[in-house]
């Protein structure tokens, strides 16, 4: 007898040897526990991009001021150039800037400046303008951060998909224990489906892997900013469940 032959020949006759075990044990009145989940994998169509500015100056007048006019030049143009994203100012900061001194000291060192900066939150949907929403900003701003990602919107769309997703997997696993048990498929009733997964025997469902984007060098101020390429990628969302099913 070859190997092949050999492995096939102990496969069925470990396969007949669990069904008649299952078939010997007492299943009526079984409870079970199955954990199920389901995932999709759906296009990003939402980007969040964070936008800065940062100043230096001997005067903390002077660097703010600098700060304040490029950040309302920077928000204008997002605007113009996107009127439909979300915009949000954060972060305001003020840092001293001290003189360098080497050598060991208990006196205080002076400070010689001034370092002021602002953030700018841009969410948007707009992923085809993305690009030249961005290229106009560094004319006056820095690109610290991009993230792609699902919005609210297409995430309640998708909700009814993703339980039917988790759902399937349920009940495919039914079938599967019920086979292993010896039992038919129309043996067990489903006594109660967890959606929110609170029981100790329920996983946390993962939180969605969204793609993220290296922070992009500024670019001088005086100079036309060519469109950087973007590419929005995809997002996969899970769902978990417990169901607790009943064999007659």
């Amino acid at each position: 007898m070859s190997r092949s032959s050999q492995l096939l020949f102990a496969a069925v006759l470990a396969t007949a040897t669990m069904a008649a075990h299952a078939q010997s044990v007492q299943t009526t009145g079984t409870m079970v526990v199955i954990p199920a989940s389901g995932e999709l994998v759906v296009p990003n169509d939402e980007a969040r991009a964070t936008l800065n500015v940062e100043e230096q100056d001997k005067d903390k007048a002077a660097a703010a001021s600098r700060v304040n006019k490029k950040m309302k030049q920077g928000i204008d143009i997002v605007k113009r150039q996107d009127p439909q994203a979300q915009l949000k100012t954060r972060g305001y900061y003020t840092y001293a800037v001290y003189a360098e001194d080497p050598r060991p000291t208990n006196k205080p060192r002076p400070i010689v400046g001034w370092r002021v900066g602002q953030y700018l939150d841009v969410t948007t949907t707009n992923l085809e303008g993305l690009p030249r929403t961005v290229a106009a900003a560094q004319g006056v701003l820095g690109l610290n951060n991009l993230q792609f990602g699902l919005s609210p919107a297409a995430t309640r769309k998708l909700d009814a998909d993703l339980i039917n997703a988790t759902f399937k997997n349920l009940n495919e696993r039914i079938a599967s224990i019920a086979g292993a048990m010896g039992r038919r498929g129309n043996d067990a009733v489903l006594e109660t489906v967890d959606f929110e997964g609170s029981g100790n025997y329920a996983q946390n469902a993962p939180a969605p892997k969204a793609m993220m984007m290296r922070a992009m060098a500024d670019a001088p101020a005086q100079e036309a900013v060519a469109e950087p390429s973007f590419e929005p990628g995809d997002t996969t969302i899970g769902m978990h469940l417990v169901g607790k099913v009943r064999f007659k």
